[in-house]
C-alpha cells in the first residue's frame, strides 16, 4: 500500500528526531515476523533503554543524515529492523542478541557504536562484553581495593600489638622491681618511702641575734680645737706704767 508524500516526510521527521541523540543502533532482518514476536522484541529493547523500528530502506538513510549512526543506514537493502539507543550499547546488543537466538527467523545485519560500523560477528562479541554498571563496579572496586587494604593491614598491626601487650602483662614481663625486693618483701606491705628532709630553718630568738650581731665602730671624728686668735699677754716688762701717757 503506497503512502503519501506527507506521511513519508512525517515518518522521516520522526525518526530523524528519534535517531538525533542516538549513538548506537543494531540492523537486522527477518523473512516473516509475527505480531507477538515484533511486540516481545519492541519490549526487551524498551527495558534496555533502546527502541526498535521496522523501516523503509530509503527512508532511514534520510532520516540518519548528519547523525553518528548514519553510516550504518546507508545502503540496506531487504528488509530493515533498527534498534537504537542513547545509552549502554552493550546492554542493547545482549538483549537483542538474546532474542535473535531464541527466535531463528531474525539475523543480524551490522551495527554502529559511535561511528564505528560492526559486522555480525563484531555485534555478537559486543554482547559478550560487560555493560557499563558492571565495568564501573570493577573499576570501584579495584580503586577501593588498595585502601581496604591498608586498612586491614593497619588494624592487624594494632590488633597484634594489644595481644602482645597483654600477654606481656599477664606473665608480669613488664615489672620494673627488683626480684630479691619482691621476696623479702612482706605480702600486702608498700615499700617504706624514704624521709624527706626539711630544708626549712627554724627561727632564731631575737636576743640571739642582737648578741651575735657585729658591734658597730663610730667612725664620727674628733672635733677639731679651734685657736684662740687672741694675742698672748705681753710681759711684765713692756708693759706701761700706771699713770703713764701712752
Amino acid at each position: 500500500m503506497a503512502i503519501s508524500k506527507q506521511k513519508k516526510h512525517e515518518k522521516v521527521q520522526l525518526l530523524a528526531k528519534e535517531l538525533e541523540t542516538s549513538t548506537t543502533a543494531i540492523i537486522g532482518t527477518f523473512a516473516k515476523l509475527t505480531v507477538a514476536q515484533d511486540f516481545a522484541l519492541r519490549k526487551i529493547i524498551r527495558e534496555a533503554g533502546g527502541k526498535c523500528r521496522v523501516v523503509k530502506n530509503k527512508l532511514a538513510a534520510i532520516s540518519a543524515k548528519d547523525t553518528k549512526v548514519e553510516g550504518a543506514l546507508r545502503g540496506l537493502k531487504g528488509v530493515s529492523a533498527v534498534a537504537f539507543t542513547a545509552g549502554d550499547p552493550v546492554a542493547l546488543a545482549k538483549v537483542f542478541s538474546k532474542w535473535v537466538g531464541e527466535n531463528a527467523e531474525f539475523q543480524f545485519k551490522l551495527g554502529i557504536v559511535d561511528g564505528k560500523v560492526l559486522n555480525v560477528e563484531e555485534v555478537k562479541a559486543l554482547a559478550t562484553m560487560p555493560g557499563k554498571e558492571e565495568i564501573f563496579a570493577k573499576l570501584l572496586y579495584l580503586i577501593n581495593a588498595p585502601a581496604q587494604r591498608l586498612a586491614t593491614v593497619i588494624n592487624a598491626t594494632g590488633r597484634d600489638l594489644a595481644v602482645v601487650i597483654n600477654q606481656g602483662v599477664e606473665k608480669e614481663k613488664f615489672s620494673t622491681a627488683p626480684a630479691s625486693s619482691k621476696a623479702g618483701a612482706p605480702a600486702g606491705s608498700a615499700a617504706p618511702r624514704p624521709a624527706e628532709t626539711s630544708e626549712v630553718t627554724p627561727p632564731v630568738p631575737v636576743s640571739e641575734a642582737v648578741a651575735a650581731a657585729p658591734a658597730v665602730v663610730s667612725e664620727v671624728p674628733a672635733p677639731a680645737v679651734v685657736e684662740s686668735e687672741i694675742p698672748a699677754t705681753a710681759p711684765a716688762s713692756e708693759a706701761p706704767a700706771a699713770g703713764s701717757d701712752v
